[in-house]
Formats: structure tokens, C-alpha cells, sequence
């Protein structure tokens, strides 16, 4: 199916199709992918949980890149696989970045499918999205860093150029809960965990913590931290996460090392990182849509500067961060 004749297909027909656990963004299934493009689609396997953890590895083009390779991940939001970030991480393979998409099952699609009727199910999603679920998805990205670490010490393949200690942590939405928590988040009941492998942090669509203090909450956050929303990044479980919320993360983080972006317009879909039917699971305006192309390169270019300033020490990049090129009326850029 092409583009043109998936646009021609309704919402409901896309929500439908997604929670029946098939493809409804216009392009080739994940089984498609293989080593030639660049991309490899794995399940790498967690014999201590017994549990199966796909995911989704860019390499740069190898003749470009030549030297050792930063690693960078991102975690999809609820009811997404290992198609989200597909945006950014063509962006970061570009630029010399090997990007791991990791797929959370419990909180994926397929979870959702069986917990939600619809995606305007607000409860049937939050039953996919509880403590639990957070908690495995923490331990993912603990594995997968495991996984990382045994292919470079094995020499497997292109792993063996992965450069130690220099591993960024990103992700969308419940990916940017799962970002936050890796970096050190703090929840009632539960001291979180700060992940000493991780060196920055890009957090898409994130929220103030739904009870307590966000300070408290946001005080262990000493490494770089960005936080990237948009003034119509809408509550899509029902749990209150409005803009203004969102917005707010941004000063609830310690001093040192922090940023936010701000676009006007863009909603919560513009930040998971697809294009296409993918984008139209929730109700959006024309205004978000006819200025996504424009959002996405923007937020591609700063987020890439970001990796390179945070993870490689770049200055050039550390001073396009300082005057970020693009913006427009009424986006917002702010570091402390």
C-alpha cells in the first residue's frame, strides 16, 4: 500500500488496524528491515525474566564512519513497537550514532490490544501503562545495555566499535517516563534507579509526576537532560498530562546541563518520531499536521546537536545549541 492510498483510509480504520496488531502506516513491515539497509530487527532474550525484548539496531553507513560509535537508545510509547523514533534514529545513524529501538512487550502494541478497545479507551491504555509495566521497562534498558557491553567484549560484528561509556538514553511518552527513570527519577514507594552507563538524555513528551513533589522527584537528574514538547501536547491516557505539564518538567529539573523545546503547535504525536497513518491514532488539528515535516526536521537537527555536544564533547555542535537555527514565532528554547 502506497502513502497516497493509505491517506485515503479513516481514523477508525487505522485504530482498528493497529489494535488488531497489524500495520497501518503506509510502509513495509518490520520483517522487511534487513542488514543491508543498515538496519537489523533482533529479539535479544532475557533468560533471568524469560522474556523476549525485540528491538531494532541502526548502524551508520561504515564508510563514513570509520571510528569508534557512540550508542544512543529509544524507548516507544505505550502501545508503540519498535517502528517508534523512526524519525530521529534515521537522523542519529546519519550522523555516525548507533540507535537501538527497544520494543517493551506488556506496554506495546500487541499489550494494548488486549487491554484497550480502542485508543480513545483511556482506561483499557492505562491498564497497559502501571507501575509494573514501568518497572519492566526500567530492567529493559538494563538488559539491553547488558547485551550491548557482552557483544563489544565478544566482538560481534559491529558491536565491537561500540564506544564504553558513552550511551545515550531517549524515548517518547511512556518511553520518556522509562528516560527519566533510567536517569534517576524518584516515585513514592520507590527510589528509582540511576544507571551509571548512561551519559545524556532526550526525554519526548514528558509529564510532572502524577503525586508528590516533582523536585524531589527530578533531584538525583545531575547528567544532560532535554526535554522536547510542544504547546498542543495533549493528555492522551487521561491522566491529566496536559501541555502546560509538560512544559513544566523543564523547571522542576535541577540546574546544569538541562534544555527544553518548546514548538507551538506541535501535538504529542509529532514527537514519537513516525510519519504517516501512524501519526493519526489520536485526533489532531491541521495546523500540527501541515507544520510537521518542518517540526520533525527541527527537532531531528537540535536533537542530533544534542547527542554530539552531551556524548562526544563537539563544540560546534555545543554552539548551534546555543542559537538553535529554525525556530519560529512562539517556539520556545531554553537551557540552565
Amino acid at each position: 500500500m502506497t502513502e497516497t492510498q493509505s491517506a485515503g483510509l479513516t481514523r477508525r480504520d487505522c485504530l482498528q488496524a493497529l489494535l488488531a496488531g497489524t500495520w497501518c502506516v503506509g510502509a513495509a513491515p518490520a520483517n522487511a528491515q534487513s542488514p543491508a539497509d543498515g538496519v537489523e530487527d533482533d529479539t535479544w532474550t532475557d533468560t533471568d525474566r524469560k522474556r523476549d525484548v525485540p528491538v531494532r539496531v541502526r548502524w551508520p553507513q561504515s564508510d563514513r564512519h570509520n571510528s569508534a560509535l557512540p550508542v544512543v537508545l529509544f524507548s516507544h510509547g505505550l502501545g508503540g513497537t519498535r517502528d517508534g523514533g523512526t524519525v530521529w534514529g534515521q537522523a542519529w545513524a546519519a550522523a555516525g550514532f548507533v540507535v537501538v529501538h527497544i520494543q517493551h512487550p506488556g506496554s506495546d502494541l500487541a499489550a494494548v490490544s488486549r487491554t484497550a478497545t480502542s485508543f480513545s479507551d483511556k482506561a483499557g491504555l492505562r491498564a497497559a501503562a502501571g507501575a509494573a509495566q514501568l518497572l519492566a521497562r526500567l530492567q529493559d534498558v538494563g538488559f539491553v545495555l547488558n547485551q550491548i557491553g557482552l557483544r563489544r567484549t565478544a566482538g560481534q560484528g559491529h558491536w565491537a566499535r561500540a564506544r564504553p561509556g558513552t550511551v545515550g538514553m531517549s524515548g517518547h511518552s511512556f518511553g520518556a517516563h522509562t528516560t527519566l527513570g533510567m536517569a534517576g527519577q524518584r516515585y513514592p514507594g520507590f527510589d528509582g534507579l540511576s544507571e551509571p552507563r548512561l551519559a545524556s538524555f532526550i526525554a519526548f513528551s514528558p509529564t510532572l509526576p502524577s503525586a508528590g513533589d516533582a523536585q524531589r522527584a527530578f533531584d538525583r537528574l545531575s547528567r544532560p537532560v532535554l526535554s522536547v514538547t510542544g504547546t498542543r501536547d495533549q493528555d492522551v491516557l487521561g491522566n491529566g498530562a496536559t501541555p502546560d505539564k509538560r512544559i513544566a518538567v523543564f523547571a522542576a529539573l535541577p540546574p546544569g546541563g538541562k534544555a527544553q523545546l518548546v514548538l507551538q503547535d506541535a501535538d504529542h504525536m509529532t514527537f514519537g518520531g513516525q510519519t504517516g497513518r501512524a501519526t493519526e491514532i489520536v485526533p489532531r488539528e491541521p495546523v500540527t499536521r501541515d507544520q510537521q515535516a518542518r517540526d520533525h526536521a527541527l527537532v531531528a537537527a537540535i536533537t542530533t546537536d544534542w547527542w554530539r555536544a552531551t556524548l562526544l564533547d563537539d563544540a560546534a555542535a555545543r554552539a548551534r545549541l546555543n542559537e538553535p537555527v529554525g525556530l519560529r514565532p512562539g517556539d520556545r528554547w531554553q537551557q540552565k
